[in-house]
């Protein structure tokens, strides 16, 4: 059972609910003595107390986060660094890992993964960070073993940047905010609401965290309850999971899009930390005996059974057992949805797999920082133990999260138990969870432990007419549905008893194998470029008003960072910003690139003094019309650039270049009814681009329309939160747009045009 309260909640020595109602202050009157006050409640969370210490404005409203370690992986380290370069970088300030289990494949694009590597490995040398190779963690392994810490904060530029199980309070964002910690600036927020997580029983045998996380993603992310809050784990239920149970709940946390997580700590967690030889890093933490939370999230863990996220989101869930009694009916609504989600580019079909009565899976993975913990591994060998997965089409992989993990699984015989039957065994590589590595065939079925399954997520291409699609599933229940040859079934269906062998980790693999400065710089290395590593292209300060075309329209009810800038092979060309914008929607919108080339062209022109009209025809009308209506309105105090309207932008990954991309292409703004995360808004605003809101469903614009914003300067510098703009037509129709909060920092940064010109000496 799950329950969502209505209303906040006190929590009384962590195991008592009282929730914020009309009873509320007799129940703590009788129970206390005295009425709590909420206020001072509110900070007896634990993740009030982390940011308090880690916030350097004084105000705990208005937060000024600097973190204490900083991590990133090779789609995004490169412009990250590139960007502090430009920006004046001399030193890491902080500990700053680069790992490298994104584009470790090198498949792609000839030597450009390799060269990025090498750019790691020598910026690793001269600012004086860390340098994790290829194949030998995936980047949250990482740093649960080696940098996670009770009570510290972790920064990193990929969105599942979550350690709150080891109680380290870590967040995902785009590569400016870290950035921000290379230049020793700060992460500003108002302060996050904090929602407690109460667990309580024990999960049923069989039941593995995924089914756990899944069940709290299907009731949370459509309704935004934890949206940009902190999801704070407590109750008595806690004691009941292993820590490598709780780490796969809190990587999924991402899913709510909530904007971090910290678990209560314990003995389990102490012996993690001691395991891996840091158990000075461990710190108790639990919340104050009077606790008050914005909202409650009840989970009864007994009660949950195994799960399934089916096509084409995490939060589209079920439990197996109901796909399977219902099982043309559930297929059917999922092929629906996907004519919103896929735009009826291509026939999509789910119905078609059912053989016999049963759900057939061409598929299956166990992979990256949700999939590839040694329990999962090891419990998913148990139910595979002496079974073959058939010869057919159903395929097996198992990709464990880190070297050390692998090597363990070799030592107690879990990997031979494993491949006897039939399973492959691969190298620590986020791959199949963002379209790099096991691609299905067309049309094929994939169910997988991983993070995400989102359209085209697992490395197809609906330009050229290719779809196949994903489900998420715990790896305990992938391992029973290869058990049955590929006929989807639940764990708890299986009889077997599990071994639950003990973890011992060597670390000699990271000794002979990963560059650690220990925080000593080098400024004589010289950085090794590789030829597709570019400098960003040179971005223009926002002029007094702007002329923006509006490119792309897109209605869906969310639209994610894989649709904006999609992932798989086109994450090879992340470190030449002009060449991945060629990208920039090509699986939502194809026409949305020379659209908006055709638009920067004509800004180009005006940069350079040159007729506009001579560049693009329909501007010069469009510009007479405004000079005609607005006094001093001319092309040399009036940019031209392009924007997007998309319902709720920015779901999904922190990657920046969903911005970015938009930017290189003369993007000067988004409008959106609401944005789906914090991060994505913060990527618009670090490259100059104005976070538009319009929240009427009525557009006054469409596609290919011109809208004047005149004194958008001035409005920006004001502080102001509602902007007039008029669409140009036969005549102005006016119609307003909002900001939203910003910062003084963040306004300076659009003024500028974007957070290189802002840091730049």
């Amino acid at each position: 059972m799950i329950k969502l309260y209505d209303n906040g909640v006190y929590l009384l020595n962590g195991t008592e609910i009282v929730e914020d109602n009309n009873e509320a202050a007799a129940l703590l009157q009788g129970k206390l003595g005295s009425a709590p006050d909420k206020t001072q409640a509110a900070k007896g969370t634990m993740a009030y107390h982390i940011l308090e210490e880690h916030n350097t404005s004084g105000n705990m409203e208005k937060l000024k986060i600097k973190f204490d370690k900083l991590t990133s992986h090779d789609i995004t380290f490169v412009g990250i660094i590139q960007t502090a370069r430009a920006s004046g970088l001399e030193k890491f300030p902080i500990p700053y890992v680069l790992t490298n289990c994104h584009n470790s494949l090198c498949a792609v694009g000839g030597t450009i993964n390799e060269d990025d590597h090498m750019f790691g490995l020598t910026c690793a040398k001269k600012y004086g960070g860390v340098y994790v190779p290829p194949h030998q963690a995936v980047i949250h392994q990482f740093a649960r073993e080696m940098l996670a810490g009770g009570g510290k904060m972790i920064l990193g530029s990929d969105s599942h940047t979550r350690y709150g199980a080891l109680g380290t309070m870590a967040m995902g964002e785009g590569g400016p905010e870290l950035v921000k910690q290379l230049l020793s600036q700060t992460y500003d927020i108002n302060m996050p609401g904090v929602i407690g997580v109460y667990l309580t029983g024990e999960p049923a045998k069989g039941v593995g965290p995924q089914d756990v996380a899944l069940a709290i993603i299907g009731a949370v992310f459509a309704n935004g309850y934890v949206n940009n809050k902190v999801m704070e784990f407590v109750g008595p239920g806690v004691v009941n999971l292993s820590a490598d149970f709780r780490i796969g709940v809190d990587v999924m946390t991402t899913e709510t899009t909530c904007l971090s997580s910290i678990w209560k700590t314990d003995e389990k967690i102490k012996e993690f930390y001691d395991i891996h030889g840091r158990v000075e890093e461990y710190k108790e933490l639990n919340p104050a005996d009077v606790t008050y939370y914005d909202g409650m999230i009840y989970v009864d863990l007994s009660t949950i059974k195994p799960m399934i996220a089916m096509p084409f989101h995490p939060s589209n869930t079920y439990t197996i057992e109901e796909v399977n009694a219902n099982l043309m009916d559930v297929l059917h609504d999922c092929e629906q949805k996907a004519l919103v989600s896929l735009d009826g580019q291509v026939d999509f079909k789910l119905t078609d797999k059912v053989k016999n009565g049963k759900l057939y899976v061409d598929q299956g993975i166990i992979a990256g920082c949700a999939g590839g913990g040694f329990e999962n591994i090891c419990d998913a060998a148990d139910i595979l133990s002496g079974a073959s997965i058939g010869a057919d089409a159903f395929t097996l992989s198992v990709y464990p999260a880190s070297m050390p993990v692998y090597m363990e699984l070799v030592k107690n015989g879990a990997a031979a138990k494993l491949m006897g039957a039939g399973a492959v065994m691969k190298t620590a590589f986020c791959g199949p969870c963002f379209g790099a590595g096991d691609t299905p065939a067309n049309n094929a079925f994939s169910i997988r432990h991983s993070t995400r399954n989102f359209p085209n997520r697992e490395g197809s291409k609906l330009q050229n007419g290719q779809i196949s699609s994903v489900a998420l599933m715990d790896a305990r229940s992938i391992a029973a549905t290869a058990a049955n040859k590929g006929y989807l079934t639940p764990a708890t269906d299986m009889d077997v008893e599990f071994t639950h062998p003990k973890y011992f980790f060597d670390k000699t693999i990271y000794d002979n194998r990963v560059f650690d400065s220990k925080g000593v710089a080098d400024p004589e290395q010289e950085i090794q470029f590789g030829p597709n590593i570019k400098d960003w292209p040179v971005m223009s300060a926002l002029t007094d008003n702007l002329l923006l075309k509006v490119v792309s329209e897109i209605h869906d009810p969310v639209t994610t960072t894989d649709e904006l800038i999609p992932s798989g092979e086109t994450s090879s060309y992340r470190s030449n910003p002009i060449g991945l914008a060629e990208f920039t929607l090509s699986r939502k919108d194809p026409a949305y690139v020379g659209r908006a080339k055709e638009v920067h062209a004509a800004e180009e022109a005006r940069l350079a003094g040159k007729c506009i009209g001579e560049v693009l025809p329909e501007m010069k009308e469009v510009f007479h019309k405004i000079k005609d209506t607005f006094d001093g309105v001319d092309k040399t105090n009036t940019g031209i650039g392009s924007t997007i309207y998309a319902v709720k932008p920015g779901d999904g990954s922190a990657r920046e270049q969903a911005a970015s991309c938009q930017k290189v292409l003369g993007g000067w703004a988004n409008i959106a009814k609401e944005y789906a995360t914090k991060r994505y808004r913060s990527n618009l605003i670090n490259w100059g681009m104005l976070p538009f809101l319009y929240e009427d469903e009525n557009l006054p614009f469409s596609n290919g329309d011109y809208i004047f914003v005149p004194d958008i300067a001035k409005a920006v510098r004001d502080k102001a939160t509602e902007i007039k703009a008029y669409v140009v037509g036969d005549s102005f129709k006016e119609f307003t747009l909002k900001m939203g909060e910003l910062t003084d920092d963040e306004r300076e940064i659009i003024l500028k045009g974007c957070l290189i010109n802002y840091n730049r000496v």
